[in-house]
């Protein structure tokens, strides 16, 4: 039950990282920009993948909260849920500019920085905004079983995606 808990209360963070694949397209974050002759994040990373992404991570952590409470009442709720759904998205776009200054390519594999970037971005920003409803929540063997977990899971999704032609690599 414990680790079922552990699904449901990062799923905001899976949906707005898929999410935004989905929804993606149209403007670049970075306005197709480059700093020091590489793109700073890439065509891949659209503000319409961002803002959808999000949103549906929210919309999702909402619908979990209506049955569980896990994500607590109100204000704290909706701060929890912002910084799951943000956090992940965040975390893609911070690994997508490393990305680019080590010189790989939109698309090239990179394991397990392409599997849970969303993942530590999650967790990061809902560690800064509510360190209390995260230290009660993901004690360490729950973030061990997320990152073990979350790549079979990411690699899934993309296998997936690349098969309905919303990606074009299947990673």
């Amino acid at each position: 039950m414990e680790l079922i808990k552990a699904i449901l209360l990062i799923f905001p963070a899976y949906v707005a990282n898929a999410s935004a694949v989905v929804i993606g397209g149209g403007k670049p974050i970075d306005f197709g920009k480059t700093w020091r002759g590489k793109p700073i994040f890439g065509k891949g990373k659209t503000w319409r993948g961002l803002i959808g992404g999000c949103l549906c991570g929210i919309a999702t952590g909402c619908l979990i909260n209506y049955f569980t409470s896990y994500f607590g009442n109100g204000i704290e709720a909706f701060t929890v849920i912002f910084a799951l759904s943000f956090g992940a998205l965040a975390g893609d776009l911070i690994k997508s500019f490393i990305k680019r200054r080590i010189g790989k390519k939109r698309g090239e594999k990179w394991i397990i920085a392409d599997q849970i970037d969303f993942l530590l971005g999650a967790f990061l920003f809902t560690y800064i905004l509510n360190k209390n409803w995260f230290l009660t929540n993901f004690k360490l063997h729950i973030i061990i079983f997320l990152l073990i977990i979350t790549p079979a899971i990411h690699l899934a999704k993309n296998i997936i995606a690349y098969l309905l032609k919303l990606k074009k690599v299947p990673w």
